[in-house]
């Protein structure tokens, strides 16, 4: 099995034997864990490359394969209509909160509502967050409760997924990201998700490529992940299941 993270992938056609997977970083980390399960079972090697939706669709449209695609419920539906993904074989997963992470060993600061939440970012050195994604919401949602003009100036939103990075190596003060991708990252810790009023989750889906030569396999793999064996590593990881 092969798991890499912000990588360019060897254009090739995908070995008969071989499942090609694009997702988010939380979905990796559930198939680091328990992907030789599936392999063992079925005789796949399973190839999982983690990265961004923007990096994503310069890969399709440079006509790069893959066999099965891992994001959010609207981004597998534009890949459906678009005809990337298979309709039928559109799977649901869990949702992921949006939370706050800094450092391992950091003090953490009260988030516990919407005032002390707005005291956190205006005391913090530096935020980030990412340029798309659920970075899309808290950008909206720091203009909608009037306080990021005041911390405009030391927020950066990288278009790579390194926001938990960044707080690890200690470049950041605090981050913003969905708490599986926190929960799975080694160097932070989780302070907690956004208050109530503040928050939306970010929620997966999965689907096959059109393209796909192992369409079968592919589909047994979107299976193996709404099982219970991925079912509690997903929960264990901060992801919600309705």
């Amino acid at each position: 099995m092969k798991i890499r993270r912000n990588v360019l992938p060897v254009t090739q056609a995908p070995e008969l034997a071989e499942i090609k997977v694009w997702g988010p970083w939380v979905f990796a980390t559930v198939l680091w864990k328990i992907g030789a399960q599936f392999e063992l079972a079925t005789g796949y090697q399973l190839d999982v490359i983690s990265d961004l939706p923007t990096t994503y669709a310069k890969w399709m449209n440079a006509g790069e394969p893959f066999d099965v695609f891992i994001g959010t419920s609207s981004l597998v539906d534009e890949l459906i209509e678009s005809g990337e993904i298979v309709a039928e074989t559109r799977t649901a997963f869990g949702s992921a909160p949006i939370g706050i992470e800094v450092r391992a060993g950091a003090a953490k600061p009260d988030i516990g509502s919407v005032e002390a939440f707005k005291r956190a970012l205006l005391n913090a050195d530096s935020i980030a967050y990412l340029k798309i994604g659920g970075g899309l919401h808290v950008q909206n949602m720091l203009e909608r409760i009037g306080i990021y003009d005041a911390i405009k100036s030391k927020v950066t939103r990288p278009d790579v997924d390194i926001v938990s990075e960044l707080v690890a190596k200690g470049d950041v003060e605090l981050g913003m990201v969905n708490t599986s991708q926190i929960l799975t990252t080694s160097g932070v810790q989780l302070v907690g998700p956004l208050p109530i009023e503040l928050q939306s989750s970010v929620v997966f889906a999965a689907g096959v490529s059109s393209n796909s030569k192992v369409r079968l396999a592919a589909q047994n793999l979107i299976r193996f992940l709404t099982g219970p064996n991925a079912v509690a590593v997903m929960t264990s990881q901060g992801m919600e299941h309705e």
